[in-house]
């Protein structure tokens, strides 16, 4: 077997948190082994549906607002992972026709489905590769021809960075690609929360995570902020996910329950 037969091959010795967060959304790009631990996680904190679908409404608003508001119309989604309903293409496109896209993720199965989807779509294309190397994906021969540097990009990284620990510098790799932008450039982020702003009995379920191909490193409100480095968050700011310009309003009460923060940052080094 080649090295590239096996990249396109899904591990199945362990569960994977993208098929499992797959699985959470009701995707049926998932295993027997991802189901087992996804349902062990659901056991001791069902809230993890309602995290997945608020990150999940989250990208779909920062995108329509990217596009519709920001003039943003090339997009490079960090850790995209498996196709649903509600992709980033269909939501920049639907607004902007001529919207391009670069999804990047290194598992296989988000891949495979991902090329499958998007065989049609000259202005979308997946790389595999692990957002943790900026200077390999930015260099990649699919990333040049798609996306233009030296114009704006939208950069997002959507609940992506939990499975990235601080041992690898997630606030160098972000910088690494925020480095590589235009200015009016804008990043869009989102994180979970730690165990502190979920329901008791939660460190049960990050043990779960340990045990799958990226273990989880959920981060407080001050770390998450961190990831963003010196760039100033357009409004709201770095708020609940659920509380970030939703399209209805909505309690305290209700934004708690998305477990998780969000913001869009902007790119503008003259300023």
């Amino acid at each position: 077997m080649t090295s590239g037969e096996a990249a396109d091959r899904p591990d199945l010795s362990r569960p994977n948190p993208a098929r499992m967060y797959d699985y959470f959304l009701g995707g049926a790009h998932n295993f027997d082994v991802d189901r087992i631990a996804a349902d062990q996680v659901l056991a001791i904190t069902p809230e993890i549906r309602t995290y997945a679908r608020e990150n999940r409404a989250f990208l779909r608003r920062a995108v329509r607002h990217l596009v519709g508001e920001a003039g943003i119309d090339q997009f490079l989604d960090l850790g995209s992972g498996i196709p649903t309903v509600g992709n980033v293409h269909e939501i920049a496109q639907a607004i902007n026709p001529a919207a391009r896209v670069l999804y990047v993720d290194h598992e296989a199965v988000a891949v495979a489905a991902s090329r499958r989807l998007l065989a049609d779509n000259p202005l979308a294309t997946i790389v595999q590769a692990d957002l943790r190397d900026p200077a390999k994906i930015l260099a990649d021969r699919d990333t040049v021809a798609l996306l233009d540097f030296s114009r704006p990009v939208a950069v997002l990284m959507m609940s992506v960075l939990p499975f990235v620990p601080e041992s690898d510098d997630p606030v160098g790799i972000v910088a690494g690609y925020r480095n590589a932008c235009a200015d009016g450039s804008y990043l869009a982020l989102s994180h979970g929360l730690t165990v502190d702003y979920w329901p008791g009995g939660t460190q049960g379920a990050v043990a779960v995570y340990q045990n799958t191909t990226h273990p989880l490193h959920p981060r407080t409100p001050e770390q998450i902020r961190a990831l963003f480095g010196d760039l100033p968050l357009i409004d709201p700011g770095l708020v609940l996910t659920s509380a970030w310009r939703p399209e209805h309003p909505i309690t305290d009460e209700r934004a708690k329950e998305s477990r998780g923060m969000a913001g869009v940052g902007v790119i503008n080094r003259s300023g």
